[in-house]
């Protein structure tokens, strides 16, 4: 396996941090681009959500398929939520709401990279 490296991301209530796991170099540079202002566009994160905690964002009940994450600049509405309503309607989201599971949070902002020890 090539490099993995973790990233968090705010939204709307920026106390709310989320964790995300990169496995592909092309997403890793240019998540790291973004946080030191080389990237202007394309800095929205969205994936597919998978209803499982993880170690790494222990936090949430949720976390994103680290292969189906990607950077938009934009996004349709449909998949447009923040971390607290995903979590707080976990058991909705895949049907009506967000549907297949697509998550765009339209204001998500990445703040920083995450180091986990393995």
């Amino acid at each position: 396996m090539g490099e993995v490296a973790y990233f968090a991301f705010t939204d709307i209530i920026e106390e709310h941090l989320f964790v995300i796991k990169l496995v592909e170099a092309d997403k890793i540079a240019h998540a790291r681009k973004i946080l030191v202002g080389e990237k202007l566009e394309a800095t929205g994160i969205q994936g597919t959500i998978v209803k499982e905690q993880v170690s790494y964002n222990s936090q949430w009940s949720f976390h994103l398929e680290p292969e189906s994450i990607e950077f938009f600049a934009y996004a349709i509405e449909v998949c447009d939520a923040s971390i607290e309503f995903v979590e707080e309607n976990l058991d909705d989201i895949g049907g009506a709401t967000l549907p297949d599971c697509f998550w765009c949070p339209w204001v998500s902002k990445l703040v920083e990279e995450v180091f986990i020890e393995n």
